[in-house]
């Protein structure tokens, strides 16, 4: 699932016309760097949540041919916050179908970040929640803390999330969740996510691990802009050396 329903105060505005997540850097949108390395990796089940501008969204992207895979969509007539939207599209992740309630762990990444992870090896991780769906309620991806978010989110210790601390690890809005962990959440309600995470993390029922590759937070326009000029920079490298016949 990509999180795809912020408004995206903070990009204003530039997201007064535009879904954040079809902002460009690099001649792409940023979701299309999500659909593209989550094909890349085996996945060909996407659901998307919208609500700002979300049509606009689904005029993009289509029904996800275009990049080899399938997308279902799951409108919000007003933003429901992280969990509150996870919930509502739960009946969509079971399979596409939208009769039955997910029944099996599910990938999310957040779709204003721009990261080269290679969400392939998470399917370890998505195998062993089904397998042992008692042991954990979810896993998240950690990264190291960029400058605008010092102090981090939680501690990592031998593969286990841990509240934060002196050696915090900034969540990077790439997770794996048992569709248990969001029970509580009714759907059509605003919830965030960070309540359930501390819940579930106090009661050691979130595993984790430290991805330490390319990652960003495209927060700000600012940050759109040096994104942009990173991928211009790196495309343009790659032109130039690209071996010619």
């Amino acid at each position: 699932m990509i999180l795809a329903a912020g408004r995206g105060e903070r990009m204003r505005p530039l997201t007064d016309t535009l879904p954040k997540p079809l902002l460009r850097a690099g001649g792409k949108s940023l979701i299309e760097y999500h659909l593209e390395n989550l094909a890349r990796a085996g996945f060909v089940e996407i659901v998307i949540n919208h609500a700002h501008l979300g049509k606009m969204i689904e005029a993009a992207l289509g029904n996800g041919e275009g990049y080899g895979i399938h997308i279902d969509y799951s409108p919000e007539p007003a933003a429901l916050e992280t969990a509150g939207g996870i919930a509502q599209a739960l009946p969509i992740l079971e399979c596409g179908s939208r009769n039955n309630h997910a029944s099996q762990p599910f990938l999310t990444v957040n779709a204003d970040i721009y990261c080269e992870f290679d969400f392939s090896t998470l399917l370890p991780v998505l195998g062993r929640l089904q397998a042992k769906p008692d042991e954990d309620l979810a896993h998240l991806v950690l990264v190291d803390n960029p400058a605008h978010h010092p102090d981090g989110d939680f501690m990592l210790d031998s593969g286990r999330v841990a509240p934060s601390g002196k050696n915090s690890l900034t969540f990077s809005g790439i997770g794996v969740y048992q569709p248990e962990f969001f029970k509580d959440v009714l759907p059509g309600s605003v919830a965030k996510l960070a309540p359930l995470l501390r819940k579930a993390i106090a009661a050691e029922k979130v595993s984790g691990d430290h991805y330490r590759g390319v990652w960003m937070d495209v927060g700000t326009p600012e940050r759109l802009r040096l994104l942009d000029l990173r991928l211009a920079t790196l495309n343009n490298t790659e032109a130039h050396t690209a071996p010619t016949r």
